[in-house]
């Protein structure tokens, strides 16, 4: 293996640890049995065979590999599970191939435009390849938050919170959805392939402004909610507006010069944008003073 290539996880053939276990325990009571009739060096020698072997037994649960190394060289994964059984002389290191679930701190940073904001993600990851995560990584556990954390905050820094910070933005922190989700588990999956760990799934848990801040954007959203609910009113009112005079001059109800058309528009704007209920004024004279 160069400098800066990648360790390469190779296959590892064990033995059934069955068989092996059945050979060691059949040494045992041979050595036992020679002890017993007075003939110690084939004791030792079946002692010895005995201990040959049980060394080389190792058991791997489901969702398990174990790591075979002969004096330092890697010579491959073992992904047989039960009981097995190899070389004495390799040492073999477990690692666990389950899901594994890591739930970042509360971050703040900031978003495209500036505005600081807390934000948090659970990031499910697993180990793909046994190799590259022990042989080329000194802690792939410790690797996983460091590497979560950096790829959050670069995300955060490339979108805007949402739409009222940015008004061009196609795609926001908060209404990115999917999109936003698979963005960060491609970023995730590239940081963390180096290492032989695979990212199955990656969700934000947490998404606000900043306390500092948080106020005022409240503040802010409210007043922009009011601003869009009074144009969809005034709307409404002058489409109301529109038709009742049109109703009116179709029918030939009453003939309105421009001054008294003015009055009535403003009178039933007044009626039809109010927040309170309007009292009305019935006027008992003439249309004409």
């Amino acid at each position: 293996m160069g400098i800066g290539t990648g360790s390469e996880e190779l296959d590892f053939k064990s033995t059934n640890g069955y068989a092996a276990l059945v050979v060691a325990i059949l040494a045992l009571g041979f050595g036992i049995w020679a002890f017993m009739r007075f003939n110690p060096l084939l004791g030792i020698g079946s002692l010895t065979v005995f201990l040959f072997v049980a060394k080389g037994l190792y058991m791997l649960q489901p969702n398990q590999a174990a790591l075979m190394l002969l004096f330092g060289d890697y010579r491959g994964t073992d992904y047989n599970t039960g009981l097995r059984w190899a070389n004495p002389f390799m040492s073999t290191k477990k690692i666990s191939l389950r899901l594994r679930n890591f739930n970042s701190e509360l971050l703040k940073v900031n978003d495209k435009r500036g505005n600081p904001i807390e934000i948090a993600s659970a990031v499910v990851w697993r180990v793909h390849d046994t190799a590259r995560a022990v042989l080329d990584i000194d802690d792939y556990e410790a690797y996983v938050p460091i590497q979560a954390e950096a790829a959050i905050r670069h995300l955060a820094s490339e979108f805007s919170y949402d739409t009222q910070e940015d008004e061009h933005a196609e795609l926001t922190l908060r209404g990115g959805g999917d999109v936003l989700i698979g963005k960060l588990k491609a970023e995730l999956s590239e940081r963390l392939q180096k290492a032989g760990l695979a990212v199955e799934d990656a969700r934000l848990t947490h998404l606000a402004y900043a306390p500092e801040i948080a106020g005022a954007m409240l503040r802010r959203q409210q007043a922009d909610a009011v601003i869009s609910a009074r144009k969809q009113i005034v709307l409404g009112a002058v489409s109301m507006v529109e038709m009742a005079l049109d109703g009116l001059k179709s029918r030939g109800i009453v003939e309105l010069d421009d001054e008294r058309r003015a009055a009535m528009v403003s009178n039933l704007l007044v009626v039809l944008c109010a927040e309170t209920e309007v009292q009305p004024v019935i006027n008992a004279g003439t249309l004409h003073p």
